[in-house]
């Protein structure tokens, strides 16, 4: 799940819980608002998660780059 998805659906469960003092039968939108609010968060912890988990590596340099020449001399010094 995106993560605009998942702070959509914070923000709806969050009205629906906090804000919305309409009643209907059979249906407690209070408890819908919470279970809205726990998927969206979960959901947002899911993708920060992948987000960060399959992020490219940056490769370390085990050793010194290899200096072929002197940069001093115009021409390599003869071996």
């Amino acid at each position: 799940m995106p993560t605009g998805t998942s702070i959509f659906l914070i923000a709806v469960g969050a009205i629906l819980r906090y804000a919305v003092t309409a009643t209907v039968s059979g249906v407690s939108l209070q408890t819908v608002g919470l279970i809205l609010m726990i998927v969206g968060v979960l959901g947002l912890v899911l993708s920060l998660f992948y987000m960060l988990a399959w992020t490219p590596r940056r490769a370390r340099v085990v050793g010194g780059r290899p200096v072929e020449a002197d940069p001093y001399y115009e021409e390599a010094p003869p071996r």
